[in-house]
C-alpha cells in the first residue's frame, strides 16, 4: 500500500477484503449445502415413491395381466405427474420396460443397475440414462402369494430438475449476500473513521514514540530473538534469547556453535530443532530485506521443552491412529476373504481363518500390554508395529521386556523408544527380506534399559561415534539427523549412557540406559 495510507485506511481495506472473502465463502458453502440437501431430498423422495409403487396392488395386477403396458402405462404416467418426478418405469425382471415417459422406449431394455434389487435390496445411483443424468432408485415388486420377484420399479428425478429447484433459491441467497456485504462495509467504514479520529492518522509524533519504544518491546517478547547484521556481527539478543542460549545478561554474545552454524548457512530455516546444553530449542531463520537491500539475519528461538508433554501425548495418539489405520486395512482384506469363503459354502474354514487372525492380533497386544505397564509407551509400540508391518518389517518385543509403573516420565521414554525404533526401521528399509527389528525395554538395578536391535547394514566405528550428533545421518536430505541427538539429550539429562554396538553381526544394536531418579 502507499505510504500515505494511514493505519485506519489500511484497516478499512483489510476489513472489507476479509468480510468479502468470508461472505463469499459462506455463500458458496450455503449453495453447496443446499445442493446436497436437494439431492438428499430427491433420493429420499424417489425411494419412498418407488417403495409405495412396488407395494401397490394395481402394479401387481398389471404385471400379472396379459398386456402389462396397457394396464400400467396410464397409471405410471399419472403417478409421475402427481409426484412431480421425471420417470416412473415398471419393468420385467429381464429389464424389459412396460412403462416409460417416452413411448418409443417401451419394450426396450432398462439401462441401469438392477442386480441388487433382484436380490431384494434397493438400488440408489446417479446414472446417465435416456433422459440424461438422474438420481434414481430401483426396487423389486414381489408376488404377494409366492414372494418371488415378478417385476421391478424405477423412479427418478433428473439432475437438471434438481438444479432448477436450486436456482429458484438463488435470488434470495444473492439478496442476503448483498445485504451482508453492505452492512459489513458500512460497519468497517464507521470503525475506520473512529480509529482515524482517535489516532489522528498516526502522525510523526506517534511514529517517533513507537520507534523509541522498540527496544523495550523486543526485550519483553517471550521468544528468543537474535539479530545479526550484514557483517555477521550480532547486533541484538533480547533477554529471552540470552536465557535460552545460556549467555550472561551483559556478557559477550558468543553464540553456541550449532546456533552460529544456522546463521551462517545460506538457507531458510523453519522450526528446526537445535540442542543447546540441556535444552531443545526450535529455531527459525530468515533474511531481512528493505527495498531490495539485505539488512541482516533474524533468528527466533523457542524452548521446545515446554511442549514436550504435549508432544508425548501426540506421539501416543499418532501411534494409536497408525495402528488402527493399518489394522483396519488388514481387517478389511481378511473380512472380504472370510465373506467370500462363507459365500462359497466353506463355513468351517472361514471360521478357522477368522479365529486364527483374531488370536494372532490379540497375542501381539497382550504381549506388549503385559510387558509394558506404561499406556502411552504400549500404544507407541503397537503403532510402530503396525507401521513396520506396512513396510514389510517384522517388529517384535523381546519376551524379557518388563516395565512396571512409571519410573521415568512417559514423554522421555517416548522420545527414546520412538526415535530408536524409527532409526532401526530406516536402517532395514530397502534390505532383502527378512527385515527384523527387536525391542527390549526393562527396568533393572535402578535404571531403565532400552535396546533396539536390527538386521540392517550396521555402522562403521567412525559412523557410530558420530551417530548421536545432530545433523548426522546415513540418508541424504535436509532435516535428518535429529532423532538420535534427541535420544542423546534425554540420556545426558538423566546421567545415563547411550552406545551403538558395531560388533553385532548383520545389523546394529543401540542401547540406552536411563538411571531412575530417586
Amino acid at each position: 500500500m502507499s505510504r500515505r495510507w494511514t493505519i485506519a485506511r489500511q484497516l478499512f481495506a483489510l476489513q472489507v477484503l476479509v468480510v468479502t472473502l468470508l461472505v463469499a465463502v459462506g455463500t458458496t458453502g450455503a449453495v453447496l449445502l443446499a445442493h446436497r440437501d436437494a439431492r438428499t431430498a430427491a433420493i429420499e423422495e424417489v425411494t419412498a415413491i418407488a417403495d409405495t409403487i412396488a407395494l401397490s396392488r394395481a402394479v401387481v395386477d398389471g404385471l400379472r395381466s396379459a398386456d402389462p403396458t396397457r394396464a400400467l402405462q396410464p397409471w405410471a404416467e399419472a403417478t409421475r405427474r402427481a409426484t412431480r418426478t421425471d420417470f416412473v418405469v415398471v419393468m420385467a425382471p429381464d429389464r424389459t420396460r412396460f412403462t416409460h415417459p417416452t413411448a418409443e422406449l417401451i419394450g426396450k431394455p432398462f439401462a441401469g443397475t438392477i442386480e441388487k434389487a433382484l436380490r431384494g435390496g434397493v438400488v440408489l445411483e446417479e446414472y446417465r440414462g435416456s433422459l440424461g443424468d438422474s438420481v434414481r432408485t430401483v426396487v423389486a415388486v414381489h408376488d404377494p402369494d409366492t414372494g418371488t420377484v415378478i417385476g421391478l420399479v424405477s423412479v427418478g428425478i433428473t439432475t437438471a430438475a434438481i438444479n432448477r429447484s436450486l436456482l429458484a433459491q438463488l435470488p434470495a441467497v444473492a439478496t442476503a449476500t448483498g445485504v451482508a456485504l453492505l452492512l459489513a462495509a458500512v460497519g468497517s467504514w464507521l470503525l475506520s473513521r473512529r480509529l482515524r479520529r482517535q489516532t489522528h492518522g498516526l502522525g510523526p509524533a506517534e511514529m517517533t514514540r513507537m520507534f523509541e519504544y522498540y527496544d523495550a518491546v523486543l526485550h519483553s517478547v517471550r521468544e528468543g530473538l537474535v539479530v545479526v547484521g550484514r557483517s555477521g556481527r550480532v547486533e541484538l539478543i533480547n533477554d529471552e534469547g540470552r536465557r535460552l542460549l545460556g549467555l550472561g545478561a551483559d556478557g559477550p554474545a558468543d553464540l553456541p556453535a550449532e546456533v552460529a552454524g544456522l546463521i551462517t548457512e545460506q538457507r531458510p530455516t523453519v522450526d528446526e530443532p537445535v540442542l543447546v546444553g540441556d535444552r531443545v530449542l526450535v529455531a527459525s531463520r530468515r533474511e531481512t530485506r528493505f527495498e531490495g537491500r539485505t539488512l541482516g539475519t533474524v533468528l527466533t528461538l523457542r524452548d521446545h521443552t515446554e511442549l514436550r508433554a504435549l508432544t508425548g501425548e501426540l506421539d501416543s495418539v499418532r501411534g494409536l491412529t497408525e495402528a488402527l489405520r493399518a489394522q483396519a486395512h488388514e481387517a478389511a482384506n481378511r473380512l472380504h476373504t472370510v465373506l467370500t469363503m462363507v459365500e462359497l459354502g466353506r463355513t468351517d474354514e472361514a471360521i478357522a481363518l477368522a479365529t486364527a487372525e483374531l488370536e494372532l492380533a490379540q497375542q501381539l497386544t497382550d504381549q506388549v500390554v503385559g510387558a509394558v505397564g506404561e499406556p502411552a509407551l504400549a500404544a507407541l509400540l503397537l503403532g510402530k508395529s503396525a507401521q513396520a508391518g506396512e513396510r514389510g518389517v517384522e517388529l517384535t518385543v523381546d519376551p524379557a521386556s518388563r516395565l512396571t509403573g512409571t519410573p521415568i516420565p512417559s514423554r522421555d521414554l517416548l522420545t527414546v523408544v520412538g526415535n530408536l525404533v524409527d532409526n532401526a526401521l530406516e536402517a532395514v528399509a530397502g534390505r532383502d527380506l527378512p527385515r527384523r527389528v527387536r525391542v527390549l525395554i526393562r527396568d533393572e538395578d535402578g535404571e531403565v534399559l532400552v535396546e533396539v536391535r536390527d538386521n540392517g547394514p550396521g555402522l562403521r566405528p567412525d559412523q557410530a561415534a558420530a551417530a548421536f550428533r545432530r545433523g548426522w545421518s546415513t540418508k541424504p536430505g535436509a532435516g535428518r539427523g535429529v532423532g538420535l541427538s534427541l535420544v542423546r539429550q534425554v540420556a545426558e539429562r538423566y546421567g545415563g549412557t547411550y552406545l551403538i554396538d558395531t560388533s553385532a553381526e548383520g545389523g546394529a544394536v543401540l542401547t540406552v540406559r536411563l538411571p531412575v531418579p530417586s
